[in-house]
């Protein structure tokens, strides 16, 4: 490991500053989802479920998402001399000889349009592996793939670039999968389960500052073999979790988990509306009902909700995939190539994503804000859970047309604003994407559907490295994201449907009541 030995002070400061940082925020939220729960540690089950949820936090927010902080790590690359092989000579139009980049920004945008493909398409099988196999062949699997990802980055040189490929790879499946594994948590609270969810979606986000912390520390002279060496040893961590804290099978199902005692000892408030939640949802083409035998896996895949709510997710994730593989690119293109001023706007861009992690648990709030009212009288848990999710769905639209209208003006500061929007609009969608299929379909297949819909975004978000070649990318892809819009309002009329099927029943039920009082 590289020694800090021969350092300023300043610089050593500088260096814990960016790790205290981060540990602060960490604990920070942990207590204020620990107030939120209201969680009990006077049982060691009430301890236990404690410490699942803040580590599981902690994995989230240093590992699982590292490899969307990859601005960051192309400037380090870059700096290492990897493919700069395919830097040419070249004159400008003003006839002076410069060099020549393109080919390498295309090999690194290609490196991350491969492992950001790696990330989602691999969750599909990674689904059926968690659905049929439980938690910890999950989690072993994870711990492999990232152990061998981290392994190869660090072994990695300029004369073997190539090895990129297969290592951002790995380090995205592996960290897809801890996300995978840690969003079951959410079951253990059920009036908060939108809420953990977006705040671990959101902490998968924020994940991306740790290649910031990187650069910082390569800039401080700490080589990016140490860093990744670092990370190589937290691996330790992922095995501790995994033998003594996670369930071996899921939350919803886990004997070891006791989570049948803690179902009976709940505050009986929490199951607010549950004889009403019994009841059968019709549906055009799903019953949203747990005992049903409608709710198969195939009639769920069939279903209008899974069809919009993919384009939904698709449209937007393949906006979000094409700025970040191509950020470097622009803002050495908007600073007339000034390596001080791409740092600067890298750094800026890369310290906004840690705040992800902050802007998630509104969307989470927003779904679970219906929890502590009581239901109306023959409304469903889930017909409200899914009335509750329009307004989500229809501000995570607007957001990424907001942030792609931005992204498409050519003007450098504007970016920091872009930045911001950015940010924002990624913790709503993803925290969004799972917690609307953890409502929306029975839990017994949100690791498969979970899957398939990430695993089908992915094949569109392969668009993204022919979209490098286009001229009027931005605009083309600004008119993508209006496709979005059509999902909050399908649902938002879905929801009007059964609200009026229930107004004609029930007048129905009331002119038969009094038919039968006239004999």
């Amino acid at each position: 490991m590289h020694s800090l030995r021969g350092y300023s002070g300043k610089h050593i400061q500088c260096i814990f500053l960016h790790k205290w940082t981060v540990l602060e925020a960490f604990l920070t939220l942990t207590v204020w989802m620990q107030r939120m729960l209201g969680c009990k540690g006077s049982s060691g089950t009430g301890v236990r479920y404690k410490l699942t949820l803040a580590t599981g936090l902690l994995e989230c927010l240093c590992f699982a998402g590292v490899v969307f902080g990859w601005a960051s790590l192309v400037f380090v690359l870059k700096t290492d001399g990897y493919f700069s092989d395919l830097c040419i000579n070249a004159t400008d139009a003003s006839g002076e000889l410069g060099t020549d980049c393109s080919l390498q920004d295309e090999r690194f945008s290609l490196v991350f349009t491969v492992a950001s493909f790696m990330n989602n398409f691999l969750t599909l099988p990674n689904g059926f592996l968690y659905d049929h196999f439980g938690t910890m062949a999950t989690r072993f699997l994870a711990i492999f793939l990232y152990t061998t990802g981290t392994l190869i980055v660090s072994l990695s040189s300029k004369a073997l670039s190539f090895l990129l490929f297969p290592a951002l790879s790995f380090i995205a499946v592996g960290g897809i999968l801890f996300l995978m594994t840690n969003m079951q948590v959410g079951n253990l609270f059920d009036s908060h389960r939108s809420t953990i969810i977006t705040v671990y979606n959101g902490a998968f986000d924020s994940s991306s500052v740790i290649f910031l912390i990187i650069k910082v520390l390569y800039e401080r002279g700490v080589s990016l073999r140490s860093s990744f060496f670092f990370l190589l040893a937290c691996n330790l961590i992922h095995l501790l979790r995994t033998l003594f804290l996670m369930p071996k099978m899921s939350c919803a199902k886990s004997h070891s988990y006791n989570v049948e005692q803690y179902e009976a000892e709940r505050d009986p408030s929490s199951d607010r509306g549950r004889s009403a939640a019994a009841e059968p949802l019709e549906t055009d083409t799903l019953q949203l009902t747990e005992n049903s035998e409608k709710d198969s896996f195939k009639s769920c895949v069939l279903s209008w909700f899974f069809l919009w709510h993919l384009i939904w997710l698709s449209a937007m994730q393949l906006r979000h995939y094409f700025f970040i593989g191509t950020l470097n690119p622009m803002l050495n293109r908007l600073a007339n190539h000034d390596p001080d001023t791409v740092s600067e706007y890298t750094n800026a861009f890369a310290f906004t994503q840690f705040c992800g992690v902050l802007c998630a648990p509104w969307n989470g709030l927003l779904m679970d804000r219906h929890k502590r009212k009581p239901l109306d009288p023959g409304v469903s848990e889930r017909e409200a859970d899914l009335r509750s999710s329009v307004l989500s769905l229809l501000l995570t639209s607007l957001q990424c047309l907001l942030f792609s209208i931005c992204a498409s003006i050519p003007f450098l500061p504007l970016q920091y604003f872009t930045f911001i929007l950015q940010v924002l609009n990624r913790s709503f969608l993803y925290g969004g994407n799972a917690a609307f299929i953890s409502i929306a379909f029975p839990a017994r297949h949100f690791g498969k559907l979970y899957g398939l819909v990430m695993s089908l975004s992915a094949v569109v978000s392969l668009l993204q490295y022919p979209c490098f070649a286009l001229n009027k990318v931005n605009i083309i892809l600004t008119v993508l994201t209006l496709l979005a819009f059509i999902h909050p309002v399908y649902v938002f009329v879905h929801c009007r449907e059964l609200a009026k099927q229930r107004e004609n029943s029930q007048s129905i039920l009331e002119a038969s009541m009094e038919e039968t009082k006239m004999y």
